[in-house]
Protein backbone atom coordinates (compact mmCIF):
# COMPACT_ATOMS: atom_id res chain seq x y z
CA UNK A 1 0.00 0.00 0.00
CA UNK A 2 2.85 2.41 0.43
CA UNK A 3 3.67 1.99 -2.99
CA UNK A 4 0.49 2.94 -4.30
CA UNK A 5 0.16 5.92 -1.13
CA UNK A 6 3.13 7.15 -3.00
CA UNK A 7 0.67 7.33 -6.70
CA UNK A 8 -0.99 10.31 -4.98
CA UNK A 9 -0.86 13.87 -3.36
CA UNK A 10 0.66 13.97 0.15
CA UNK A 11 -2.02 13.86 3.14
CA UNK A 12 0.45 15.73 5.29
CA UNK A 13 1.80 18.65 2.82
CA UNK A 14 5.53 16.97 3.37
CA UNK A 15 8.33 18.94 1.24
CA UNK A 16 9.74 15.93 -0.54
CA UNK A 17 6.05 14.53 -2.60
CA UNK A 18 5.41 18.21 -3.65
CA UNK A 19 8.81 18.68 -4.61
CA UNK A 20 8.28 15.23 -6.27
CA UNK A 21 4.96 16.29 -7.92
CA UNK A 22 6.36 20.03 -8.88
CA UNK A 23 9.52 18.04 -10.90
CA UNK A 24 6.35 16.17 -12.95
CA UNK A 25 4.71 19.45 -13.45
CA UNK A 26 7.85 21.19 -14.43
CA UNK A 27 9.12 18.07 -17.01
CA UNK A 28 5.99 17.87 -18.39
CA UNK A 29 5.89 22.23 -19.21
CA UNK A 30 9.64 21.81 -19.88
CA UNK A 31 9.27 18.56 -22.78
CA UNK A 32 6.28 21.09 -24.29
CA UNK A 33 8.22 23.95 -24.45
CA UNK A 34 10.86 22.32 -26.03
CA UNK A 35 8.26 20.96 -29.12
CA UNK A 36 6.83 24.89 -29.56
CA UNK A 37 8.48 26.11 -32.63
CA UNK A 38 6.52 29.48 -33.74
CA UNK A 39 6.83 28.90 -37.39
CA UNK A 40 4.34 25.85 -36.74
CA UNK A 41 1.17 24.68 -35.78
CA UNK A 42 2.12 21.78 -34.16
CA UNK A 43 4.35 20.19 -31.83
CA UNK A 44 7.23 18.31 -32.91
CA UNK A 45 6.00 16.17 -36.05
CA UNK A 46 2.92 15.29 -36.91
CA UNK A 47 1.53 11.65 -37.13
CA UNK A 48 0.43 10.24 -40.73
CA UNK A 49 -2.95 9.96 -40.28
CA UNK A 50 -3.00 7.03 -42.97
CA UNK A 51 -5.89 4.87 -43.03
CA UNK A 52 -5.23 2.31 -40.68
CA UNK A 53 -3.62 4.91 -38.02
CA UNK A 54 -6.16 4.19 -35.35
CA UNK A 55 -6.53 0.51 -36.04
CA UNK A 56 -3.41 0.09 -34.98
CA UNK A 57 -3.61 1.79 -31.95
CA UNK A 58 -7.08 -0.44 -30.94
CA UNK A 59 -4.84 -3.50 -31.48
CA UNK A 60 -2.02 -2.47 -29.73
CA UNK A 61 -3.42 -1.17 -26.48
CA UNK A 62 -3.59 -2.70 -22.87
CA UNK A 63 -3.72 -2.08 -19.70
CA UNK A 64 -0.11 -2.82 -18.31
CA UNK A 65 -0.15 -5.68 -15.76
CA UNK A 66 1.92 -3.76 -13.32
CA UNK A 67 1.80 0.01 -12.99
CA UNK A 68 5.01 1.36 -14.81
CA UNK A 69 7.39 4.11 -13.27
CA UNK A 70 5.91 8.18 -13.34
CA UNK A 71 9.01 8.96 -15.82
CA UNK A 72 7.23 6.20 -18.39
CA UNK A 73 3.91 7.68 -17.93
CA UNK A 74 5.07 11.12 -18.58
CA UNK A 75 6.84 10.04 -21.74
CA UNK A 76 3.75 7.89 -23.19
CA UNK A 77 2.04 11.41 -22.47
CA UNK A 78 4.28 13.18 -24.50
CA UNK A 79 3.66 10.90 -27.26
CA UNK A 80 0.39 11.60 -27.46
CA UNK A 81 1.42 15.49 -27.18
CA UNK A 82 3.50 15.25 -30.50
CA UNK A 83 1.82 16.55 -33.72
CA UNK A 84 -0.95 18.11 -31.34
CA UNK A 85 -2.06 21.42 -32.73
CA UNK A 86 -0.74 24.44 -30.58
CA UNK A 87 -2.63 27.58 -31.03
CA UNK A 88 -0.42 30.21 -31.96
CA UNK A 89 0.15 33.11 -34.27
CA UNK A 90 -0.43 30.23 -37.25
CA UNK A 91 -3.85 29.10 -36.08
CA UNK A 92 -6.81 30.92 -37.65
CA UNK A 93 -9.44 28.48 -38.06
CA UNK A 94 -11.97 28.37 -35.34
CA UNK A 95 -12.63 29.53 -31.57
CA UNK A 96 -10.54 27.32 -29.92
CA UNK A 97 -8.96 29.25 -27.22
CA UNK A 98 -5.24 29.46 -26.51
CA UNK A 99 -6.02 29.30 -22.18
CA UNK A 100 -4.24 31.97 -20.13
CA UNK A 101 -2.26 31.68 -17.51
CA UNK A 102 -4.63 32.42 -14.66
CA UNK A 103 -7.09 30.24 -16.24
CA UNK A 104 -4.85 27.46 -16.38
CA UNK A 105 -3.63 27.85 -12.59
CA UNK A 106 -7.39 28.29 -11.75
CA UNK A 107 -7.96 24.68 -13.44
CA UNK A 108 -4.60 23.36 -11.71
CA UNK A 109 -6.67 24.24 -8.34
CA UNK A 110 -9.82 22.14 -9.42
CA UNK A 111 -8.13 19.39 -10.04
CA UNK A 112 -6.01 19.54 -6.98
CA UNK A 113 -8.73 20.16 -4.61
CA UNK A 114 -11.19 17.92 -6.85
CA UNK A 115 -14.27 19.38 -5.38
CA UNK A 116 -17.76 17.90 -7.00
CA UNK A 117 -20.13 21.46 -7.68
CA UNK A 118 -23.32 19.20 -7.28
CA UNK A 119 -22.91 20.09 -2.93
CA UNK A 120 -20.76 22.74 -1.06
CA UNK A 121 -20.06 20.41 1.38
CA UNK A 122 -18.09 18.17 -1.22
CA UNK A 123 -16.81 21.63 -3.11
CA UNK A 124 -16.84 24.46 -1.55
CA UNK A 125 -14.15 26.33 -3.24
CA UNK A 126 -15.83 25.66 -6.73
CA UNK A 127 -19.69 26.79 -5.29
CA UNK A 128 -18.17 30.24 -4.04
CA UNK A 129 -16.31 30.84 -7.15
CA UNK A 130 -19.59 29.77 -8.86
CA UNK A 131 -21.69 32.25 -7.17
CA UNK A 132 -19.05 34.89 -7.03
CA UNK A 133 -18.64 34.76 -11.35
CA UNK A 134 -22.88 34.78 -11.63
CA UNK A 135 -23.13 37.88 -9.53
CA UNK A 136 -19.76 39.61 -11.60
CA UNK A 137 -21.10 38.62 -15.12
CA UNK A 138 -24.85 39.62 -13.94
CA UNK A 139 -24.03 42.68 -12.73
CA UNK A 140 -22.01 43.20 -16.75
CA UNK A 141 -24.59 42.40 -18.95
CA UNK A 142 -27.72 44.23 -16.71
CA UNK A 143 -29.21 41.37 -14.41
CA UNK A 144 -30.00 41.97 -11.30
CA UNK A 145 -28.08 39.37 -9.04
CA UNK A 146 -30.18 39.05 -6.49
CA UNK A 147 -32.53 37.45 -8.14
CA UNK A 148 -30.22 35.77 -11.05
CA UNK A 149 -28.62 32.49 -11.14
CA UNK A 150 -26.00 30.91 -12.95
CA UNK A 151 -23.69 27.31 -13.27
CA UNK A 152 -21.36 25.86 -15.33
CA UNK A 153 -22.50 23.30 -18.00
CA UNK A 154 -20.65 21.51 -20.91
CA UNK A 155 -20.54 24.65 -23.17
CA UNK A 156 -23.15 26.48 -25.18
CA UNK A 157 -24.83 23.41 -26.36
CA UNK A 158 -25.58 22.76 -22.52
CA UNK A 159 -27.01 26.21 -22.00
CA UNK A 160 -29.42 26.02 -24.70
CA UNK A 161 -30.15 22.27 -23.95
CA UNK A 162 -30.73 23.53 -20.14
CA UNK A 163 -32.53 26.73 -21.40
CA UNK A 164 -34.92 24.57 -23.51
CA UNK A 165 -35.49 22.31 -20.23
CA UNK A 166 -36.45 25.10 -18.18
CA UNK A 167 -39.31 26.74 -21.05
CA UNK A 168 -40.34 23.56 -21.17
CA UNK A 169 -41.00 22.66 -17.39
CA UNK A 170 -41.85 26.39 -16.86
CA UNK A 171 -44.85 26.45 -19.61
CA UNK A 172 -45.41 22.36 -17.76
CA UNK A 173 -44.56 21.90 -15.02
CA UNK A 174 -46.72 18.36 -15.21
CA UNK A 175 -44.18 17.56 -18.16
CA UNK A 176 -41.63 16.08 -15.50
CA UNK A 177 -43.76 13.21 -15.43
CA UNK A 178 -46.06 13.10 -17.88
CA UNK A 179 -44.04 13.87 -20.96
CA UNK A 180 -43.50 17.17 -23.04
CA UNK A 181 -46.76 18.20 -25.11
CA UNK A 182 -46.91 17.38 -28.65
CA UNK A 183 -47.94 20.74 -29.69
CA UNK A 184 -45.08 23.29 -28.46
CA UNK A 185 -42.90 24.96 -31.21
CA UNK A 186 -39.27 26.49 -31.21
CA UNK A 187 -37.81 28.92 -33.35
CA UNK A 188 -34.32 29.67 -34.42
CA UNK A 189 -32.28 31.56 -37.55
CA UNK A 190 -31.55 29.25 -40.62
CA UNK A 191 -27.70 30.34 -39.38
CA UNK A 192 -27.86 29.07 -36.05
CA UNK A 193 -25.82 26.21 -34.24
CA UNK A 194 -26.95 22.67 -34.51
CA UNK A 195 -27.08 23.03 -30.75
CA UNK A 196 -30.79 23.54 -30.59
CA UNK A 197 -31.67 20.54 -33.41
CA UNK A 198 -29.63 18.30 -31.00
CA UNK A 199 -32.14 19.57 -27.74
CA UNK A 200 -35.56 19.51 -29.88
CA UNK A 201 -34.30 16.02 -30.35
CA UNK A 202 -33.32 15.26 -26.76
CA UNK A 203 -36.18 16.74 -25.34
CA UNK A 204 -38.66 15.08 -27.49
CA UNK A 205 -40.16 18.05 -28.86
CA UNK A 206 -38.70 16.98 -32.29
CA UNK A 207 -37.40 18.25 -35.11
CA UNK A 208 -40.45 18.93 -36.85
CA UNK A 209 -41.32 21.55 -34.48
CA UNK A 210 -38.05 23.38 -34.68
CA UNK A 211 -38.83 26.45 -36.97
CA UNK A 212 -35.85 27.46 -39.25
CA UNK A 213 -36.22 31.66 -39.68
CA UNK A 214 -34.48 33.67 -42.68
CA UNK A 215 -31.98 35.52 -42.36
CA UNK A 216 -31.02 38.96 -43.03
CA UNK A 217 -28.32 40.26 -45.29
CA UNK A 218 -25.79 40.81 -42.13
CA UNK A 219 -27.00 37.48 -41.01
CA UNK A 220 -29.03 38.36 -38.18
CA UNK A 221 -32.77 36.91 -37.69
CA UNK A 222 -35.11 38.18 -40.21
CA UNK A 223 -37.88 39.55 -37.53
CA UNK A 224 -40.58 39.79 -40.18
CA UNK A 225 -39.96 36.05 -41.17
CA UNK A 226 -40.04 35.38 -37.30
CA UNK A 227 -43.55 36.70 -36.82
CA UNK A 228 -45.40 35.16 -39.68
CA UNK A 229 -44.03 31.74 -38.66
CA UNK A 230 -45.28 32.07 -34.85
CA UNK A 231 -48.32 33.23 -35.91
CA UNK A 232 -48.98 30.71 -38.42
CA UNK A 233 -48.15 28.33 -35.86
CA UNK A 234 -50.65 30.15 -33.42
CA UNK A 235 -53.25 29.90 -35.55
CA UNK A 236 -52.81 26.11 -36.23
CA UNK A 237 -53.54 25.90 -32.47
CA UNK A 238 -49.61 25.36 -31.40
CA UNK A 239 -47.50 26.93 -28.87
CA UNK A 240 -44.42 29.21 -29.87
CA UNK A 241 -42.30 28.10 -27.09
CA UNK A 242 -39.36 29.36 -27.44
CA UNK A 243 -36.50 31.41 -29.34
CA UNK A 244 -33.27 30.93 -29.74
CA UNK A 245 -31.18 34.45 -30.44
CA UNK A 246 -27.97 33.74 -31.77
CA UNK A 247 -25.48 36.34 -30.26
CA UNK A 248 -22.83 35.74 -32.98
CA UNK A 249 -23.57 32.85 -35.14
CA UNK A 250 -20.85 30.32 -35.42
CA UNK A 251 -19.02 31.30 -38.99
CA UNK A 252 -20.34 34.40 -39.48
CA UNK A 253 -20.84 36.27 -36.36
CA UNK A 254 -24.34 37.54 -37.36
CA UNK A 255 -25.94 39.04 -34.31
CA UNK A 256 -29.77 38.69 -33.84
CA UNK A 257 -31.70 41.77 -32.63
CA UNK A 258 -32.65 40.75 -29.27
CA UNK A 259 -34.64 43.68 -28.27
CA UNK A 260 -36.86 43.27 -31.99
CA UNK A 261 -37.51 38.98 -31.07
CA UNK A 262 -38.69 40.57 -27.58
CA UNK A 263 -40.96 43.14 -28.87
CA UNK A 264 -42.86 40.54 -31.34
CA UNK A 265 -42.91 38.03 -28.67
CA UNK A 266 -44.43 40.19 -26.21
CA UNK A 267 -46.74 41.61 -29.02
CA UNK A 268 -47.78 38.11 -29.83
CA UNK A 269 -48.58 37.31 -26.03
CA UNK A 270 -50.48 40.57 -25.23
CA UNK A 271 -52.42 39.78 -28.44
CA UNK A 272 -53.00 36.10 -28.07
CA UNK A 273 -53.41 35.76 -24.75
CA UNK A 274 -50.51 33.21 -24.86
CA UNK A 275 -47.92 31.85 -22.00
CA UNK A 276 -44.66 34.18 -22.22
CA UNK A 277 -42.17 32.64 -24.30
CA UNK A 278 -39.03 31.96 -23.45
CA UNK A 279 -36.13 33.52 -25.11
CA UNK A 280 -32.25 32.69 -24.76
CA UNK A 281 -29.22 34.32 -25.99
CA UNK A 282 -27.30 31.90 -27.74
CA UNK A 283 -24.02 34.04 -26.77
CA UNK A 284 -21.72 31.28 -27.10
CA UNK A 285 -19.63 32.92 -29.34
CA UNK A 286 -20.37 36.43 -28.86
CA UNK A 287 -21.34 36.84 -25.27
CA UNK A 288 -17.28 38.41 -24.18
CA UNK A 289 -18.06 41.61 -25.91
CA UNK A 290 -20.81 42.11 -23.33
CA UNK A 291 -17.63 43.38 -21.79
CA UNK A 292 -17.88 46.54 -23.73
CA UNK A 293 -21.93 47.37 -22.74
CA UNK A 294 -20.40 50.21 -20.36
CA UNK A 295 -17.63 51.32 -22.13
CA UNK A 296 -17.71 55.13 -22.73
CA UNK A 297 -16.88 55.48 -26.86
CA UNK A 298 -16.85 58.92 -26.48
CA UNK A 299 -13.93 59.78 -24.32
CA UNK A 300 -12.34 55.68 -25.05
CA UNK A 301 -10.15 55.75 -22.41
CA UNK A 302 -8.63 52.58 -23.74
CA UNK A 303 -7.58 54.94 -26.96
CA UNK A 304 -8.73 52.18 -29.73
CA UNK A 305 -8.64 53.73 -33.64
CA UNK A 306 -11.00 54.76 -34.98
CA UNK A 307 -12.19 52.09 -37.35
CA UNK A 308 -12.11 49.55 -34.08
CA UNK A 309 -14.01 51.83 -32.36
CA UNK A 310 -17.23 52.21 -34.24
CA UNK A 311 -16.91 48.37 -34.56
CA UNK A 312 -17.09 47.75 -30.65
CA UNK A 313 -19.19 50.89 -30.70
CA UNK A 314 -22.02 48.48 -33.10
CA UNK A 315 -21.59 45.77 -31.37
CA UNK A 316 -22.37 47.70 -28.04
CA UNK A 317 -25.66 48.78 -28.90
CA UNK A 318 -26.74 45.48 -30.11
CA UNK A 319 -25.00 43.55 -26.96
CA UNK A 320 -26.80 45.57 -24.30
CA UNK A 321 -29.88 44.28 -25.09
CA UNK A 322 -28.89 41.08 -24.25
CA UNK A 323 -30.80 41.62 -20.39
CA UNK A 324 -34.38 40.82 -22.12
CA UNK A 325 -32.94 37.19 -22.21
CA UNK A 326 -34.20 34.94 -20.45
CA UNK A 327 -30.77 32.95 -19.72
CA UNK A 328 -27.67 33.41 -21.72
CA UNK A 329 -24.11 31.68 -21.91
CA UNK A 330 -20.55 32.76 -21.28
CA UNK A 331 -18.21 30.42 -23.62
CA UNK A 332 -15.31 31.55 -21.69
CA UNK A 333 -13.16 28.73 -23.59
CA UNK A 334 -14.19 30.77 -26.94
CA UNK A 335 -12.76 34.26 -26.50
CA UNK A 336 -12.43 34.31 -22.69
CA UNK A 337 -9.36 32.23 -23.94
CA UNK A 338 -9.86 29.26 -21.36
CA UNK A 339 -9.54 25.63 -21.28
CA UNK A 340 -12.30 23.68 -21.99
CA UNK A 341 -15.17 23.20 -20.63
CA UNK A 342 -15.39 26.20 -19.37
CA UNK A 343 -18.99 27.46 -19.84
CA UNK A 344 -21.62 29.75 -17.27
CA UNK A 345 -25.44 29.19 -18.26
CA UNK A 346 -26.84 32.36 -16.90
CA UNK A 347 -30.42 32.76 -15.83
CA UNK A 348 -32.40 35.52 -15.21
CA UNK A 349 -35.00 34.66 -12.65
CA UNK A 350 -33.74 31.73 -10.34
CA UNK A 351 -37.13 30.92 -9.34
CA UNK A 352 -37.25 29.10 -12.80
CA UNK A 353 -35.01 26.13 -11.81
CA UNK A 354 -38.12 25.32 -9.18
CA UNK A 355 -39.29 23.61 -12.21
CA UNK A 356 -36.38 21.36 -12.79
CA UNK A 357 -34.62 20.98 -9.20
CA UNK A 358 -35.24 16.95 -7.64
CA UNK A 359 -37.37 16.49 -4.98
CA UNK A 360 -35.25 15.67 -1.54
CA UNK A 361 -36.30 11.84 -1.26
CA UNK A 362 -34.77 11.72 -5.44
CA UNK A 363 -31.51 12.73 -3.60
CA UNK A 364 -30.35 10.97 -0.83
CA UNK A 365 -27.02 10.81 -1.47
CA UNK A 366 -26.36 14.77 -1.24
CA UNK A 367 -27.95 17.84 -0.01
CA UNK A 368 -30.88 17.21 1.74
CA UNK A 369 -28.56 17.38 4.93
CA UNK A 370 -28.88 19.82 7.69
CA UNK A 371 -25.48 21.37 6.63
CA UNK A 372 -24.76 23.10 3.21
CA UNK A 373 -26.75 25.12 1.67
CA UNK A 374 -25.39 25.36 -2.43
CA UNK A 375 -27.60 21.96 -3.86
CA UNK A 376 -27.66 21.91 -7.20
CA UNK A 377 -30.01 19.56 -7.87
CA UNK A 378 -31.50 21.41 -11.07
CA UNK A 379 -28.36 20.87 -13.30
CA UNK A 380 -28.93 18.08 -15.57
CA UNK A 381 -25.31 16.74 -14.80
CA UNK A 382 -25.08 14.94 -11.39
CA UNK A 383 -21.47 15.53 -10.57
CA UNK A 384 -20.15 18.59 -12.21
CA UNK A 385 -16.43 20.03 -12.35
CA UNK A 386 -15.42 23.08 -10.22
CA UNK A 387 -14.51 25.24 -13.57
CA UNK A 388 -16.02 28.40 -12.05
CA UNK A 389 -12.42 28.57 -10.53
CA UNK A 390 -11.20 28.22 -13.91
CA UNK A 391 -13.49 31.61 -14.60
CA UNK A 392 -13.09 33.19 -11.94
CA UNK A 393 -8.75 33.57 -12.13
CA UNK A 394 -9.51 34.40 -15.51
CA UNK A 395 -11.88 37.51 -14.48
CA UNK A 396 -9.31 38.34 -11.93
CA UNK A 397 -6.29 38.50 -13.80
CA UNK A 398 -8.00 40.01 -17.12
CA UNK A 399 -10.50 42.51 -15.59
CA UNK A 400 -12.92 44.64 -18.03
CA UNK A 401 -10.58 46.36 -19.47
CA UNK A 402 -7.95 43.44 -20.42
CA UNK A 403 -10.73 41.93 -21.90
CA UNK A 404 -11.67 44.93 -23.87
CA UNK A 405 -7.69 45.63 -25.25
CA UNK A 406 -7.65 41.41 -25.93
CA UNK A 407 -10.98 41.56 -27.95
CA UNK A 408 -10.58 45.14 -29.14
CA UNK A 409 -7.23 43.09 -30.75
CA UNK A 410 -9.37 40.55 -32.87
CA UNK A 411 -11.25 43.29 -34.34
CA UNK A 412 -7.79 45.38 -35.58
CA UNK A 413 -6.74 42.31 -36.82
CA UNK A 414 -9.65 41.72 -38.82
CA UNK A 415 -9.78 45.12 -40.69
CA UNK A 416 -6.29 45.04 -41.33
CA UNK A 417 -6.58 41.42 -43.15
CA UNK A 418 -9.80 42.67 -44.71
CA UNK A 419 -8.27 45.48 -46.42
CA UNK A 420 -5.38 44.19 -47.86
CA UNK A 421 -6.99 40.91 -48.68
CA UNK A 422 -8.78 42.85 -51.01
CA UNK A 423 -6.26 44.48 -52.59
CA UNK A 424 -3.86 41.78 -52.89
CA UNK A 425 -6.50 38.88 -54.14
CA UNK A 426 -8.86 40.55 -56.91
CA UNK A 427 -10.86 36.96 -57.58
CA UNK A 428 -12.06 37.27 -54.00
CA UNK A 429 -15.14 38.58 -51.89
CA UNK A 430 -15.52 39.02 -48.15
CA UNK A 431 -18.73 37.51 -46.93
CA UNK A 432 -19.71 39.37 -44.00
CA UNK A 433 -19.52 42.17 -41.41
CA UNK A 434 -16.64 43.33 -39.67
CA UNK A 435 -15.99 41.04 -36.84
CA UNK A 436 -13.49 38.66 -35.21
CA UNK A 437 -14.38 36.50 -38.21
CA UNK A 438 -13.59 37.03 -41.65
CA UNK A 439 -15.54 34.61 -44.37
CA UNK A 440 -14.36 35.04 -47.87
CA UNK A 441 -14.87 33.29 -51.16
CA UNK A 442 -13.22 32.86 -54.27
CA UNK A 443 -14.07 32.57 -58.01
CA UNK A 444 -11.98 30.53 -60.75
CA UNK A 445 -12.18 34.26 -62.47
CA UNK A 446 -14.17 37.20 -62.04
CA UNK A 447 -16.21 37.70 -58.75
CA UNK A 448 -19.74 36.88 -58.90
CA UNK A 449 -21.01 37.67 -55.19
CA UNK A 450 -23.49 40.28 -55.88
CA UNK A 451 -25.16 38.14 -58.50
CA UNK A 452 -25.07 35.53 -55.72
CA UNK A 453 -26.70 37.58 -53.51
CA UNK A 454 -29.68 38.82 -55.63
CA UNK A 455 -30.32 34.87 -56.80
CA UNK A 456 -29.02 35.53 -60.63
CA UNK A 457 -27.27 32.54 -61.26
CA UNK A 458 -28.63 29.16 -61.57
CA UNK A 459 -27.82 26.01 -58.76
CA UNK A 460 -25.36 24.27 -61.31
CA UNK A 461 -22.83 27.61 -60.82
CA UNK A 462 -23.29 27.97 -57.24
CA UNK A 463 -22.63 24.33 -57.37
CA UNK A 464 -19.31 25.08 -59.17
CA UNK A 465 -18.26 27.99 -57.21
CA UNK A 466 -18.85 25.90 -54.04
CA UNK A 467 -16.54 22.74 -55.76
CA UNK A 468 -14.41 25.46 -56.30
CA UNK A 469 -13.54 27.03 -52.97
CA UNK A 470 -14.16 23.26 -51.48
CA UNK A 471 -10.91 21.98 -53.34
CA UNK A 472 -8.57 25.11 -52.46
CA UNK A 473 -9.90 24.69 -48.81
CA UNK A 474 -8.54 21.15 -49.13
CA UNK A 475 -5.20 22.28 -50.88
CA UNK A 476 -4.50 24.79 -47.92
CA UNK A 477 -5.69 22.09 -45.48
CA UNK A 478 -2.87 20.16 -46.32
CA UNK A 479 -0.54 22.57 -45.04
CA UNK A 480 -2.03 23.50 -41.92
CA UNK A 481 1.00 23.51 -39.69
CA UNK A 482 2.09 26.86 -41.96
CA UNK A 483 -1.19 28.93 -41.40
CA UNK A 484 -4.66 26.75 -40.80
CA UNK A 485 -7.61 28.70 -41.99
CA UNK A 486 -11.05 27.39 -41.13
CA UNK A 487 -14.18 26.77 -43.70
CA UNK A 488 -17.85 26.76 -43.63
CA UNK A 489 -20.55 25.50 -45.67
CA UNK A 490 -22.37 27.16 -44.36
CA UNK A 491 -21.84 30.69 -45.13
CA UNK A 492 -25.40 32.07 -46.16
CA UNK A 493 -28.35 30.50 -48.20
CA UNK A 494 -29.21 32.25 -51.63
CA UNK A 495 -31.53 31.85 -53.83
CA UNK A 496 -30.90 30.69 -57.44
CA UNK A 497 -33.01 30.98 -60.64
CA UNK A 498 -33.72 27.29 -61.73
CA UNK A 499 -35.13 26.36 -58.08
CA UNK A 500 -37.21 26.96 -55.12
CA UNK A 501 -34.79 25.51 -53.11
CA UNK A 502 -31.98 27.95 -51.31
CA UNK A 503 -29.08 27.08 -51.84
CA UNK A 504 -25.85 26.88 -48.95
CA UNK A 505 -22.73 28.65 -49.83
CA UNK A 506 -19.05 28.11 -49.11
CA UNK A 507 -16.49 30.14 -47.59
CA UNK A 508 -13.26 30.29 -45.71
CA UNK A 509 -12.76 31.61 -42.81
CA UNK A 510 -10.42 34.11 -40.59
CA UNK A 511 -10.53 33.91 -36.94
CA UNK A 512 -8.63 35.68 -34.95
CA UNK A 513 -8.47 33.49 -31.76
CA UNK A 514 -4.67 33.85 -30.41
CA UNK A 515 -2.88 36.75 -28.58
CA UNK A 516 0.03 36.34 -30.85
CA UNK A 517 -2.24 36.75 -34.32
CA UNK A 518 -1.35 40.59 -34.24
CA UNK A 519 -1.70 43.10 -37.75
CA UNK A 520 2.35 42.32 -37.98
CA UNK A 521 1.08 39.02 -39.07
CA UNK A 522 -1.05 39.89 -41.60
CA UNK A 523 0.62 39.96 -44.71
CA UNK A 524 2.04 36.65 -43.88
CA UNK A 525 -1.91 34.81 -44.03
CA UNK A 526 -1.99 36.95 -46.57
CA UNK A 527 0.43 36.11 -48.86
CA UNK A 528 0.17 32.46 -48.06
CA UNK A 529 -3.51 32.85 -49.48
CA UNK A 530 -2.42 34.38 -52.58
CA UNK A 531 0.57 32.00 -53.24
CA UNK A 532 -1.65 28.96 -53.22
CA UNK A 533 -4.39 30.67 -54.52
CA UNK A 534 -2.16 31.18 -57.64
CA UNK A 535 -0.82 27.79 -57.83
CA UNK A 536 -4.35 26.23 -57.54
CA UNK A 537 -5.77 28.00 -60.52
CA UNK A 538 -2.99 27.25 -62.73
CA UNK A 539 -2.75 23.71 -61.80
CA UNK A 540 -6.72 23.15 -61.96
CA UNK A 541 -6.31 24.86 -65.41
CA UNK A 542 -3.78 22.15 -66.67
CA UNK A 543 -5.79 19.64 -64.91
CA UNK A 544 -9.20 20.64 -67.04
CA UNK A 545 -6.95 21.22 -70.34
CA UNK A 546 -5.20 17.30 -70.01
CA UNK A 547 -9.41 15.78 -69.10
CA UNK A 548 -10.81 17.70 -71.96
CA UNK A 549 -7.93 16.49 -74.35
Amino acid sequence: MKKLQKLFPSMDGNEFQREETLSYFRTVLTKIDELKDPNKLTLGEMPEYTEGYYNRIIQNADVPKTGVPMEEVIQELLKLVEGHRFVNRNYVANAAPLPNIASIIGNLVMVLVNGNNIWDVEGPAAATAEVEITSMLSKLIGYDESISAGYTTWGGQGAVFNSLRLAIARYAPSSNQNGVPQNLYCFCSELSHYSLYKSVEATGIGVENMIRVKANADHSMNLEDLKEKMEYVIAKGGIPLYVLATMGTTDTFGVDDLEGIKRIAEELERTNGIYPIYIHADSAMGGMYTFFNNYDFESNPLRFEDNVNEVLKSYQQKFKHIKLADSMVFDFHKLGQTPYITSLFLIKNREYLKYVDLDAEETPYVGNRGYGSYHTGYTLECSRMGSALTIYASLLAFGIEGYQELLANYIRVNITFREMLIKEVPNMVITNEVSPITTFRFYPENTKWNDELNGLLTLEEIMEINQFNDEFAEVIGEERDTVFFGNTKKQRLVEVVNSNKRISVYAHKFFAISPYTTIEEVERYVGFLKEHQEYFIKTRSSENILIRA
